[in-house]
């Protein structure tokens, strides 16, 4: 149903998204809302959260959602294709292949994982909808369960009712067109937002060609005098693309635009409502709560195999939660309680294979507790229940290849967190310790016996449970502001697929280990420069693979920007990203060759005219030929997954007011 230092050291000369005026925000108190799932100050909370800002997806040459998270400490971002991050995975604290299954991604506290192996639906967001982005590196078990073992990425969208009108239009390299609209209105009653989203290209690599198109917004009437509001979020969107597929060796390097599958592609089209409430029950007490109903439908024609496919994937949600402000004697104290059930199913037809389905039900219990002590110290308590029920099936082959198949599995897992934190004047410190927890998707409990060359039932797949420490902090020195944290993961049971078995497996023990950098300078009132710097250590801890390194996660990565503001001669940004080299896919044994690292460097330049902006983008400025994906295959060697080449975008805005 449903893959060296020298660079080190000059990427680090030319980073994390981050302010052009640093100075503006240093000593702001920055709200955050993915820890707790409420709007929360940070230096209350023991986490390592990153905020990209609005003016910052606006600074940044990226294009696409997936490329403006790119040069974060502790995130690395892979495509296939390359094409308007269609089918972008993200990656955080070193998970590689199953990397989207263990970071959670959200929309406005939503989450857009699915149920399956399929990729976030990236086309439904445009990005003029964005109103910041909240990074929360380390398990989020707590307070969303289930795939937030690496990491949370929530996307807040734009909720103003202020009156505007924007329009954007862009033209690029390989017949790139682009196009955006945004318009808002509200008064003392309610507000309004849509956002409209198109793109076309024709690809950097033969049979890269891909579209989207995507329309969103909220409605929404305020409540109890301003203080609550009933709302409701939509999102509907089409998207297509071609799929080059890999290349082998012989390939890569000399003709890395060639395509292999020259006629296979893929569309899917989808909508997403969201209506919900958020209320006050009292002083001390406020409700919020969301009801989430998607669907997307997908057609798959692999040409290159004579085959076709079609799948149907449905979801809703429940999440309800309570924000209880008690105090704790003399203390100021809350607690938030949530309730969270998830359901889905996938239903997929193939003109070549048995029709395949799955089913999917979560109900999950939990509480966070966040507690101020006086003098600086605060601490956080929290804990989590969820159960999962699964079943899946497959219709029969002829008879006498192998009948239907069928299985289901429950499973239950608990996640705990505790946490002090402590801030002073310009600084902040803390500790944390917890677990996490993911079951196995839908796609997962297809297994493959290689004896009899038949499909299976892994039900007999554990759930991946593990501990985390963490320490770190933040602190400003004048116009530099520095964040950093050092983590410590030991994982259980881990999920992935064995190439050498044709089948999803529980890995032997492993860990993960590191520490994230993250710097802003303010050289000047125009002059910002920025660095992020991670060192990432993936390992298995016993087995037979005993310190081995866990395949595509890089040792090594890093990003720096340098951000201009020249005034009346516009806003120039340089953005340099680095990712060391890793070990193929399915590279257990790493015994193979490693991959090779890669150095990009991405411009772009405003000039703002009011009511007219026109800015330019250049990506991959150096034409890099790099592979953010590559393999290994007995049969056929080393295979690689190209990234697009160096293109050129130019865009014009409009804005009313």
């Amino acid at each position: 149903m449903n893959p060296r230092l020298p660079r080190l050291a000059a990427a680090l000369l030319v980073t994390c998204n981050a302010p052009l005026r640093a100075d503006d925000a240093r000593d702001a108190d920055v709200v955050v809302v993915t820890a707790t799932r409420f709007a929360e100050t940070e230096s209350r909370l023991p986490a390592n959260i990153s905020v990209i800002s609005r003016e910052d997806i606006r600074n940044s040459p990226a294009r696409d959602l997936p490329g403006i998270l790119k040069s974060n400490a502790g995130v690395v971002v892979r495509a296939l294709s390359g094409s308007l991050g269609i089918d972008s995975t993200i990656d955080i604290r070193g998970f590689g292949e199953s990397a989207g299954s263990n970071t959670l991604i959200l929309l406005d506290g939503q989450r857009l994982n699915p149920i399956d192996l399929g990729s976030v639906n990236w086309s439904a967001i445009p990005l003029d909808s964005v109103e910041r982005i909240e990074i929360l590196r380390g398990a989020g078990s707590v307070q969303y369960g289930d795939k937030a073992t690496g990491g949370v990425v929530n996307i807040i969208t734009d909720k103003s009712g202020r009156p505007r009108f924007g329009a954007t239009l862009g033209v690029g390299t390989y017949g790139t067109q682009t196009a955006d609209l945004n318009a808002a209105a509200g008064n003392a009653s309610g507000y309004i937002n849509a956002f409209a989203h198109y793109a076309d290209t024709n690809g950097w690599r033969a049979n890269n060609q891909a579209d989207q198109l995507a329309l969103s917004g909220r409605g929404g009437i305020y409540l109890a005098r301003g203080d609550g509001e009933a709302f409701l979020d939509y999102s509907v969107y089409r998207d297509s693309s071609g799929l080059p597929g890999y290349l082998l060796a012989a390939d890569y390097p000399s003709r890395p635009q060639k395509s292999i599958f020259p006629d296979d592609s893929q569309r899917s089209n989808g909508y997403r409502l969201r209506p919900g409430i958020t209320l006050p029950l009292g002083d001390s007490l406020r409700l919020d709560a969301e009801v989430s109903v998607e669907r997307q439908d997908s057609h798959f024609r692999y040409v290159s195999f004579a085959s076709e496919a079609d799948r149907t994937r449905e979801s809703w949600s429940f999440t309800p939660r309570l924000r209880w402000q008690h105090g704790l004697g003399a203390m100021a104290s809350e607690t938030v309680f949530g309730f969270d059930h998830y359901s889905g199913k996938v239903d997929t037809s193939y003109s070549s294979a048995p029709r395949q389905n799955a089913r999917q039900d979560s109900n999950g219990v939990y509480f966070q507790n966040v507690t101020t002590f006086g003098g600086g110290w605060s601490g956080l308590l929290g804990a989590r229940y969820q159960s999962m029920d699964q079943s899946a099936e497959q219709a029969a082959y002829p008879a006498w290849f192998q009948p239907a198949i069928e299985g289901s599995a429950r499973n239950s897992a608990t996640a705990w967190d505790i946490g002090v934190n402590h801030a002073g004047n310009g600084w902040r410190a803390y500790a944390k310790a917890g677990s996490t927890f993911r079951f196995p998707t839908t796609d997962e409990l297809f297994g493959y016996d290689p004896i009899n060359g038949v499909p299976v039932f892994a039900g007999n797949l554990q759930p991946q449970t593990g501990t985390v420490q963490e320490i770190g902090g933040n602190a400003s020195f004048g116009p530099l502001r520095a964040r950093a944290a050092f983590y410590h993961m030991n994982l259980d049971d881990e999920i992935a697929f064995d190439g050498t078995l044709f089948a999803n497996v529980n890995l032997d023990p492993t860990r993960r280990q590191g520490f994230e950098l993250e710097t802003n300078w303010q050289i000047a009132p125009s002059l910002a420069a920025l660095l992020s710097y991670s060192y990432t250590r993936s390992t298995f801890r016993s087995g037979a693979y005993s310190g081995n390194q866990l395949p595509l996660v890089p040792r090594n990565s890093a990003a720096a920007k340098v951000a201009w503001d020249g005034g009346s001669m516009g806003r120039y940004v340089l953005v340099g990203t680095y990712v060391g080299e890793r070990y193929f896919s399915g590279d257990f044994a790493n015994t193979l060759d490693k991959l090779d690292g890669y150095t990009t460097v991405d411009l772009t330049a405003t000039w703002d005219l009011k009511p007219w902006s026109i800015t330019a983008r250049l990506l991959n400025a150096f034409d890099q030929v790099y592979a953010p994906f590559a393999g290994y295959s007995a049969f056929q060697g080393y295979y690689y997954y190209p990234a697009d080449g160096r293109t050129f975008l130019m865009t014009a805005s409009y804005a009313i007011r």
